[in-house]
């Protein structure tokens, strides 16, 4: 029985890592916000897809560290009893209690009532009841509410690019250049623009701060 227990757990831990990174993390509001800045800028493709979601995956490990390790902690001081049902389900608690307080503490009471409600009416008839300690209902909160915060930083963070834009493009028009494209003058700007207020630095500290006990 353990040498069929073992890799079952190895399996478990590997897959709740990498559902943890992408969901339970600040992940969907870092990459979200660095897709948006680089929309911004008007660069298509620097920097690349996969340099950002490195970079998102990274930060959000950096932040969610004390997490992680609460986690793990709480996994190794359960009685390890995989060959019960409540074994396994006591296993499961104590790795997802640690992301679940980290869950709440970011969600929005608005989409979590939003979820709950939605819940108690679909569930309706099955004995199920929607509340804001259920996981299934926490999750989907939690990454609306990323995504709402990504967007509400990503329309601060366009703003002024969106001005450098105009700009541009009125300076371009008075001069009679119509058929100057906007962006071949406007993205060298917006670059030393973002270079010389250490765009990327900044932002970052601020994404990291949010998170911030």
């Amino acid at each position: 029985m353990e040498s069929f227990t073992a890799p079952l757990v190895i399996g478990f831990l590997a897959g709740f890592l990498l559902l943890a990174v992408v969901t339970l993390t600040s992940f969907v509001k870092v990459s979200v916000v660095f897709m948006i800045v680089r929309q911004a800028l008007g660069l298509q493709q620097v920097p690349s897809n996969v340099v950002l979601l490195a970079l998102s995956v990274l930060l959000s490990v950096f932040i969610s560290l004390p997490i992680f390790r609460e986690s793990v902690d709480a996994i190794f001081n359960v009685d390890q009893d995989f060959n019960s049902v409540d074994g396994l389900l006591a296993f499961w608690n104590a790795g997802i209690s640690p992301f679940q307080t980290f869950l709440l503490r970011h969600i929005d009471p608005v989409h979590i009532g939003f979820f709950v409600d939605t819940a108690n009416e679909l569930w309706a008839g099955s004995g199920m009841q929607g509340d804001e300690n259920n996981f299934i209902i926490q999750l989907p909160a939690f990454m609306v509410s990323e995504l709402t915060e990504a967007f509400k930083i990503g329309f601060l963070l366009f703003l002024p690019f969106v001005a450098i834009d105009l700009a541009v493009t009125t300076i371009l028009m008075a001069l009679g250049m119509q058929m100057v494209q906007p962006n071949i003058i406007s993205v060298p700007f917006k670059l030393l623009t973002f270079v010389f207020v250490d765009g990327w630095a900044r932002i970052i500290e601020g994404l990291v701060l949010t998170y911030q006990v």
